[in-house]
């Protein structure tokens, strides 16, 4: 049998993060992006989402390249994590590449990664797929679509994309894409973020209008926060400084670690003595100063959080400071979100966030923007990326009212197969596909167990029963001491203490007089009776562990 190309996501499907997609035809594989997932609010103590790289590790003989869209964390955050397991060359644009060696220098891997850089226009050739880059406009410098042209077709991946013609870095090359769908596109993998909205995502320029309004008659301290990585909105505050005599200082690692990158790239232009150490802004009046910072999303240790909470060693938040919240929250954020906002209305700051206000546009094309990709494109098949289960539906619908036969359509999961020929797209057998957890320097030990402990503790508390019992006769030597965590202030409820002993005791004297000596069964009858009487009397369910020492 002839081979088929086989088209895998191993992430960014039903959710938002972690994209990550396999192309494998016969004994090559390549990867398009590596990103990371944020953890929900029921993931207690993870730091990141990784995807399960088990088909990649059992296939690491085939893997000829990772290629990379563009900088976002959704997109490059697991990298480091990937190249830890397989080594290949990895391949993305100049900007995108800088970010990349960041992350590489922190896990002490910049030196066993191959890191090719590449521009809009360059073909690449990897194994049996030729890869072409196609520049894109996005919120970060150097975003680019690929084209993969393979043995049975053209495979067009937008990445994360939008249509700005007044875009600094010229628009997005529509020209090209139109180009490819005349000489015929297999099948289309386009970003589905934004399409729940109707009309056009507004261009980057009417931000700086935005910010030009907030600076000017201002005559207070200015502090904007925005995502470390939109260079093109640092750009344009640090323009806007610049017009009304305003000095900046920046304030946060990934802030000063993105501002260096980019600078050194030449994405970044930055007049003389416009840019100062943080100390040195207290020296110049509040109408001359401007503070960069992270914290858009409210993220615990960033600069702003660290300001608003009373934490920065050199910034203290004052009444008539104007905060500039630059960026939307990305869901399941909007809590922290709020939270900063509420701190800083407290201290008498100026927050102005409201979307009204022209202070951030979305990197993500919305609904008309992605029918002028169908439209150029012309797919045969369509596999919509990127989103949660209702927006790669609405994808499918729209790309529906473009004409396509819904039968050409395929709604995938993390871990689907499509094997395709050059007139076919099947489903073919899943492969293995997921979350993996990081956990500080802990990654994958963190599984689906640990987390409903984790949340059972978080909920319920901790009750522990200590007790020593005689090795000849299982007699209680001393004890059952208890000892609670997050289940009750012990000093109000000595009682309650009381009358868990006596459950407990009247458990193991029960076992002793059946003469059970098996611990594990010992341990449980003391669990069970407890975990009754309280449920009982208190309707709630702590985790309980009995402690057994014999004497």
């Amino acid at each position: 049998m002839a081979e088929k190309l086989k088209i895998i996501p191993l992430g960014g499907l039903d959710e938002i993060g972690k994209n990550i997609t396999v192309l494998e035809y016969g004994k090559d594989m390549i990867v398009i992006d590596c990103g990371v997932g944020f953890p929900d609010e029921e993931m207690y103590g993870v730091d990141l989402v990784i995807p399960d790289f088990a088909y990649l590790t059992q296939n690491a003989k085939k893997l000829r390249g990772l290629f990379v869209t563009h900088g976002h964390e959704d997109h490059i955050g697991s990298i480091p994590y990937l190249m830890q397991q397989v080594n290949c060359p990895i391949h993305g644009t100049a900007m995108t590449n800088g970010l990349i060696r960041l992350k590489l220098e922190e896990h002490r891997l910049v030196d066993a990664v191959k890191l090719v850089t590449h521009k809009p226009g360059d073909v690449v050739k990897a194994g049996c797929f030729q890869v072409e880059f196609i520049h894109v406009n996005h919120s970060i410098a150097d975003a680019v679509a690929f084209a993969v042209k393979t043995p049975v077709g053209t495979v067009i991946f937008t990445g994360d994309f939008k249509i700005d013609p007044t875009a600094k870095e010229g628009m997005i090359d529509l020209a090209r894409l139109g180009q490819l769908g005349s000489e015929g596109v297999l099948a289309l993998m386009a970003d589905s973020t934004n399409v729940e909205r109707p009309g056009y995502t507004p261009s980057e320029s009417k931000v700086a209008e935005g910010l030009d309004r907030q600076f000017k008659n201002c005559d207070n301290r200015i502090i904007v926060t925005t995502f470390a990585s939109n260079m093109y909105r640092i750009q344009a505050v640090l323009e806007t400084a610049q017009r009304y005599g305003r000095k900046v200082a920046v304030t946060g690692r990934s802030m000063e670690n993105m501002i260096k990158v980019a600078q050194e790239l030449g994405y970044l232009k930055i007049k003389s003595g416009t840019i100062v150490e943080l100390g040195a802004l207290k020296s110049l009046p509040k109408n001359k100063q401007v503070i960069i910072s992270t914290g858009s999303q409210g993220e615990n240790m960033s600069a702003l959080y660290r300001m608003a909470f009373n934490t920065h060693k050199q910034v203290d938040i004052v009444s008539g400071d104007r905060i500039i919240i630059s960026a939307s929250a990305i869901p399941g954020n909007e809590k922290a979100v709020s939270r900063i906002i509420n701190e800083l209305y407290r201290k008498g700051a100026d927050v102005v966030y409201e979307k009204s206000e022209g202070l951030h546009v979305s990197g993500h094309a919305c609904q008309e923007e992605l029918k002028i990709i169908h439209g150029l494109v012309r797919p045969k098949f369509f596999i919509p990326l990127h989103g949660e289960q209702r927006m790669l539906q609405i994808h499918s619908k729209l790309a529906q009212s473009m004409g396509m036969n819904p039968r050409n359509i395929q709604i995938a999961e993390n871990g689907s197969c499509f094997e395709l020929t050059g007139k076919t797209c099947k489903v073919g057998a899943p492969v293995t596909a997921g979350k993996v957890f990081v956990d500080g320097t802990g990654v994958g030990d963190v599984g689906s167990v640990v987390l409903r402990d984790r949340k059972h503790l978080a909920q319920d508390g901790m009750i522990v029963v200590c007790v020593n019992l005689s090795a000849e006769d299982g007699e209680v030597i001393t004890g059952p001491d208890i000892i609670t965590r997050g289940f009750i202030y012990v000093k109000e409820s000595e009682e309650l203490m009381d009358e868990l002993r006596e459950v407990a005791l009247e458990a193991i004297e029960r076992c002793r007089r059946k003469r059970v000596r098996d611990w594990s069964a010992i341990k449980s009858a003391i669990k069970n009776d407890l975990s009754g009487y309280l449920y009982k009397t208190t309707k709630r369910n702590p985790m309980i562990l009995p402690v057994i020492m014999e004497i």
